[in-house]
């Protein structure tokens, strides 16, 4: 890469993955420019890219500055990790736009394993603890988008009703690119398209959904204690969530 050429988000960053070899920051300034109601990323005045050599630009200038701010906040090398903002606007840009039919199609594959509708019978505390966070959600549900996912006891794969599935597609296809860059990816983190729902539209926050999709961990860890690894993987999930929370404060 030469200093004449544009820096692009590699798809290790979009990714969330650390390159085998760190990208030295080579851009100096950083600013948010403007171009017929767009708002673009300039490291030096130039353009920044995605992976698929799109402009990175949004109409949301909100979320242009966190994402601007992402990169001036990187030092001698640039730590994707820490760029959350630029990850979901390159997927947006890349794999959502244009893309919706694939998305769907490919979310919709894990509407019959929703977290949500797998009930534990016992301990009895666990199940209630199950119920008074979970149910809420899927009677948010039935009220406000008309149908009904069926939760069940035990771990048997439990197939959703084809009225279910039917209403649940078009509720996803109804979201524009942004919120769908949200969804999937809340979708992904949380194990549940029910509570990735319940983000996009407010019925509740991002430390909610966490709480929620993390809820049977949290219970063995009050019985049993925590593990190293465990733990990791629960705090990259609640980034994740937090970053798709962010997200859709942003875009209004």
């Amino acid at each position: 890469m030469t200093d004449r050429e544009p820096l692009r988000v590699t798809a290790d960053h979009v990714k969330g993955r650390e390159p085998p070899q760190r990208i030295r920051r080579i851009y100096k300034a950083v600013r948010v420019g403007e171009d017929g109601g767009a708002y673009r990323l300039l490291l030096d005045g130039k353009p920044a890219r995605t992976p698929s050599k799109l402009v990175l630009e949004t109409p949301h200038r909100a979320l242009m500055e966190a994402v601007a701010a992402e990169w001036d906040a990187q030092e001698e090398h640039i730590h994707p990790e820490r760029m959350p903002m630029t990850r979901l606007l390159a997927t947006a840009i890349d794999r959502i736009a244009g893309h919706q039919d694939t998305v769907v199609a490919a979310l919709m594959t894990h509407i019959h394993a929703d977290l949500l509708c797998y009930r534990a019978d016992h301990p009895p505390a666990l199940a209630q603890r199950q119920r008074a966070a979970w149910q809420p959600v899927l009677d948010w549900i039935e009220a406000v988008h008309g149908f009904e996912l069926t939760p069940v006891e035990g771990v048997m794969p439990q197939e959703q009703s084809p009225d279910a599935v039917a209403a649940m597609e078009g509720a996803i296809r109804a979201l524009e690119t942004y919120r769908l860059t949200a969804f999937q990816a809340a979708a992904s983190a949380a194990g549940s398209l029910a509570l990735a729902l319940a983000l996009v539209h407010g019925r509740i926050t991002a430390a909610q959904a966490f709480a929620a999709a993390t809820l049977d961990e949290a219970f063995q860890v009050e019985t049993w204690g925590d593990d190293p690894l465990a733990r990791e993987r629960r705090d990259g999930l609640e980034r994740d969530i937090a970053a798709a929370g962010t997200f859709l404060r942003l875009i209004g």
